[in-house]
């Protein structure tokens, strides 16, 4: 590609870039599939670098309430160095505003967003693979669920008003509750995914991983966790390590949370 920075646009990002936007993801070996692009874009505003009609990079700010997830945000390979993936970045920290702004980066981008002042502040790590059955040790139900309850216990537990984005994975997913928390195993990427798991203990953690590995015994199954005791357990079901990457944030809130509750598997690297 001959191209100069001066050549490509920055547009607001809509549904016209998707195809677009999967060709980038399918390129960075992301599993992400023209649905997934679209739930995420439901809950962001983003930018799409625009060269000749092609697009050549993408950015996504999701605002949930005072935080915002940075997200999707990819450079052509063909263009990497040339600081576009900073141009997406000041596009939508500005789009972000005051907002405290999370990001989970990759070893690639960890350079770029600590130049911008993003600080880490753990791990996630990916795991998946063909599910084994096992006997949840609690009493897990699947279907039935109180979503005023779920948006509690979520909000609690990431400090992100996920409302809407919870009504939406929720009604075209299983739903996982257990007296002190709550999953959803929902299609994304290559199959399924189980997430959020929020649970007020690691042994509710485990209890909704094992049915949900259960309901999908034989079948492909991924989580993405924070908490490394839940991805020994997830190791023990047959989902293997499969990557990962580092939180990072930037304008952190000074805030007191209710910790009664904890994010034990994300919603997505996207969405938290």
């Amino acid at each position: 590609m001959t191209t100069t920075l001066d050549t490509i646009q920055l547009v607001d990002f809509t549904t016209e870039h998707l195809p677009g936007a999967v060709r980038l993801s399918q390129q960075a070996a992301w599993p992400h599939r023209k649905e997934d692009w679209a739930l995420t874009l439901t809950q962001s505003t983003g930018v799409a670098a625009s060269h000749e009609g092609e697009v050549v990079g993408t950015a996504l700010a999701s605002k949930f309430g005072d935080v915002a997830t940075l997200n999707m945000i990819i450079v052509d390979e063909r263009l990497r160095g040339r600081r576009l993936g900073r141009r997406l970045m000041d596009a939508v920290i500005e789009q972000a505003g005051t907002r405290e702004m999370r990001l989970i980066a990759t070893q690639d981008g960890l350079p770029l967003y600590e130049k911008l002042g993003f600080v880490r502040t753990g791990k996630v790590e990916q795991f998946q693979g063909i599910a084994r059955s096992s006997r949840s040790d609690q009493t897990v139900k699947m279907g039935c669920y109180d979503l005023e309850r779920m948006v509690a216990m979520d909000a609690a537990a990431s400090g992100l008003e996920r409302g809407d984005l919870l009504a939406r994975i929720a009604e075209h997913g299983q739903v996982l509750t257990a007296d002190h928390g709550f999953a959803i195993l929902r299609e994304f990427g290559r199959g399924t995914v189980l997430g959020p798991i929020v649970a007020e203990n690691l042994e509710t953690a485990r209890a909704l991983l094992a049915t949900a590995a259960q309901a999908q015994d034989g079948s492909f199954l991924r989580i993405d966790t924070p908490v490394p005791e839940l991805g020994a357990f997830a190791q023990s079901l047959g989902l293997e390590p499969a990557g990962g990457g580092t939180c990072m944030e930037l304008n952190p809130r000074d805030v007191e949370r209710d910790t009664t509750f904890q994010t034990f598997g994300l919603v997505s690297q996207a969405l938290g």
